[in-house]
């Protein structure tokens, strides 16, 4: 059942590839009993069709897409959203790893449209846009009155094809115009290398691949006897529950992955399932303030078990779990169906996990750190005594 729970990426990934979950099997809805219908919304609309003056005006089908959209947006929910058929189906393709777009992750802070991470290599990064930059239209188009996924679906778009972009640059004070190219995106989940016998893993996303590319990384990191690994979760949005489980079970041989809180306080829980490669080695998970739904829940999981050394800065705070609904004329609803909590029960939405290890270091240096801190250098580092306890580095 899970397979079609998505966590609010924020999170998403403007290939877009939309993390407002990358994904899999979309599932028709879950069991929960429909309210019963407000009677006076009938009544208006009985009048209307009734009584309006220019009855040739009336056309029903936008009509009742307007309704919809309207009691959407009084939930004041920026992941939640309807979608018309054809964006449905196009928001949807979005979590399979290859889509037409600029190429970055986007997501939502304190109201506002923000970049989370352009792609390396993008078309997006090509042009200049930087991670935190706020998007105050698109194409002449302000924002501030559109949801996560109508700015992401004016976004992408044919490769070849030009959107303007109108960003603030953090600690900017003028907005500027990015003019990108859309191109074809094409986004492994899953990169792997060595550095002085530690496994580096960096996970992008957490896509319907994700599983598949994470189980050759666990067969060669064997091979090649790492000694410890590495877990970026830098800048990832979040990503399909499935392969969040997934992934864990590489590491945690049994236990709660993450609990999912329903809107009736119902609390599922969601365990490990290893499928023969499970590693022990000693591990650190490198987050950031960008680090965001999925991601948050694999760091928490594995900070909870005591499975790995979290470090870095506090991350997102994005707890919330999506769910396509469709409609019967091949539209759809985007909708928050759950919260999420770590195995231990704490909440994340709107706190974010704070890491084991406080670091001020970015980039390169921040993997160099975990390098030396898994080959027993950490003590050069911070003073440290021992990994796991309660650090503070600034680079």
């Amino acid at each position: 059942m899970f397979r079609g729970l998505r966590f609010g990426s924020l999170v998403v990934v403007i290939i877009l590839v939309v993390w407002l979950v990358a994904g899999c099997d979309v599932l028709p809805g879950i069991g929960v009993p429909a309210a019963k219908s407000p009677a006076k919304v009938t009544e208006a609309w009985n009048i209307i069709f009734n009584h309006y003056v220019e009855k040739d005006q009336l056309n029903s089908d936008n009509l009742s897409e307007a309704a919809i959209r309207g009691i959407l947006d009084a939930i004041n929910d920026p992941y939640t959203s309807y979608l018309d058929a054809r964006h449905y189906e196009i928001f949807q393709s979005s979590f399979e790893g290859e889509l037409e777009g600029i190429g970055a992750q986007v997501g939502v802070r304190e109201g506002n449209i923000v970049i989370i991470a352009p792609i390396a290599g993008s078309p997006a990064e090509r042009a200049g846009i930087r991670a935190g930059d706020i998007i105050l239209a698109v194409n002449g188009e302000p924002t501030a009155d559109i949801s996560l996924a109508e700015a992401i679906l004016k976004i992408r778009g044919p490769k070849g094809t030009p959107v303007t972009l109108r960003v603030l640059h953090e600690e900017e004070a003028e907005p500027v115009e990015i003019t990108i190219i859309r191109d074809t995106i094409t986004v492994p989940s899953v990169e792997f290398s060595m550095v002085e016998g530690i496994a580096l893993i960096s996970i992008s996303e957490f896509s319907e691949r994700t599983g598949d590319e994470m189980s050759p990384v666990m067969t060669e990191l064997s091979r090649q006897g790492a000694t410890g690994i590495i877990i970026d979760l830098r800048g990832n949005p979040g990503g399909l529950l499935s392969a969040v489980t997934e992934v864990a079970s590489y590491f945690l041989r049994e236990g709660v992955v993450v609990k999912v809180k329903d809107n009736r306080g119902k609390v599922t829980d969601y365990p490990a399932r290893p499928t023969g490669q499970v590693s022990d080695l000693p591990m650190v998970v490198l987050v950031d303030d960008s680090s965001a739904s999925g991601s948050e829940v694999l760091a928490g999981a594995l900070q909870d078990h005591r499975r790995a050394t979290l470090a870095g800065s506090t991350t997102f705070g994005k707890g919330s779990v999506n769910q396509f609904f469709p409609l019967s004329d091949g539209s759809g609803i985007y909708l928050t169906v759950s919260r999420w909590l770590t195995p231990l029960g704490r909440p994340i939405e709107g706190v974010g996990l704070e890491p084991d290890v406080k670091l001020e270091l970015t980039g390169e240096d921040a993997i160099r750190w975990a390098v030396d801190y898994l080959n027993g250098n950490q003590a050069a580092l911070t003073g440290a005594a021992s990994p796991g306890e309660a650090l503070a580095v600034i680079g």
